[in-house]
């Protein structure tokens, strides 16, 4: 349970938590899910990205992201690529790294040495493990990654993903000036 939404001094405004417990289960799968979200809330579209944008401002909320279940969309590999990057060119080419359409995540890490390292991580998705090999092939010769140390991690099993949660693991009690629920204690 994230319990800075609970305790967050910037979330006083009954609104800003109503609109979290309505985005912790995810947006509506919709061409304009701000405007679905806002119809359910009694608010403008416009009024709930203001409150997104404060919300994020403060720190209430560190990202809006999505969480693809590639899975279903027929992606059935993955793999962590792991990468032994000198440090002073780790920045240009995780840079380069993460622009190619098949990297979904990319991001450093410490090395772990002597055990571990690796200190760039990059995460490829594909319809099978071959097209996985291919794009990472891709990678190492449009950017020239030959002499670069790397391991290739493929998941082999999928584990639950969801965003993160504000208030749904916490107990919920009658919030009559909210007309919805809140936290005990008279939290958000």
């Amino acid at each position: 349970m994230d319990l800075k939404a609970h305790r967050h001094p910037g979330l006083d405004d009954p609104r800003q938590r109503a609109l979290l417990r309505e985005i912790e289960g995810g947006l509506p799968l919709v061409s304009r899910p701000y405007a679905v979200l806002a119809a359910r809330l009694g608010m403008t579209e416009a009024e709930v990205l203001s409150h997104l944008r404060r919300m994020l401002a403060s720190g209430v909320l560190k990202r809006i992201g999505i969480v693809v279940r590639h899975r279903r969309l027929g992606y059935q590999a993955n793999a962590m690529v792991v990468w032994d990057v000198p440090d002073d060119q780790v920045d240009r080419i995780g840079r380069l790294l993460g622009r190619a359409p098949w990297v979904t995540l990319c991001y450093r890490r410490p090395r772990r040495p002597p055990a571990w390292p690796y200190n760039l991580f990059t995460m490829i998705h594909g319809r099978d493990r071959e097209a996985v090999r291919h794009n990472i092939e891709r990678l190492v010769q449009d950017f020239g990654l030959h002499a670069i140390r790397r391991e290739v991690l493929f998941s082999r099993r999928s584990f639950r993903q969801r965003g993160a949660r504000y208030f749904s693991l916490a107990p919920r009690t009658a919030c009559p000036r909210e007309g919805g629920t809140a936290a005990p204690g008279g939290g958000p």
